[in-house]
């Protein structure tokens, strides 16, 4: 073998372990991706049974139920439609009514979101990027006038 064959052959496996690691992120990546909803996109919406999604918008007022142990039902709005919500586990200390949310977890069948893991806003200039655009599309969230 010729010191050009080498180099070639060199560059060229060296392609392709770039190549088969860009595969296999992607893949990942996708496997793990889970989209962002609001209550009102979800009538349009097709999902499949036990796939992961994030539920965003307004701790609805008046919906907060603690069950036994650390177990809290909740709805979720954006002042079209409301979805109820069931999450085990410690709630974050800035979680309450009329706050944005992000929650992640699946459907179950009767039509409930259970929700593995629960995002609140952490102070009371932000809201999780997501919940706002969606909600200022929708005409319900509007930011206040010191930002």
């Amino acid at each position: 073998m010729t010191r050009k064959q080498k180099r070639l052959s060199v560059i060229a496996g060296g392609l392709a372990f770039l190549g088969a690691a860009t595969g296999l992120t992607f893949y990942a990546l996708g496997q793990k991706a889970s989209y962002f909803y609001m209550p009102a996109d979800l009538t349009t919406a097709s999902l499949q049974p036990g796939q992961r999604i994030r539920l965003g918008g307004l701790v609805e007022k008046g919906t907060i139920e603690r069950g036994q142990g650390a177990t809290v039902a909740f709805s979720v709005t954006d002042n079209q439609k409301q979805v109820k919500v069931t999450y085990t586990g410690i709630l974050p200390d800035l979680f309450r009514e009329e706050q944005g949310v992000i929650t992640e977890g699946t459907f179950r069948p009767d039509g409930v979101f259970v929700a593995d893991s629960v995002l609140a806003k952490h102070d009371e200039n932000y809201m999780p990027k997501e919940v706002a655009d969606g909600l200022k599309a929708k005409g319900v969230w509007q930011e206040s006038k010191s930002e």
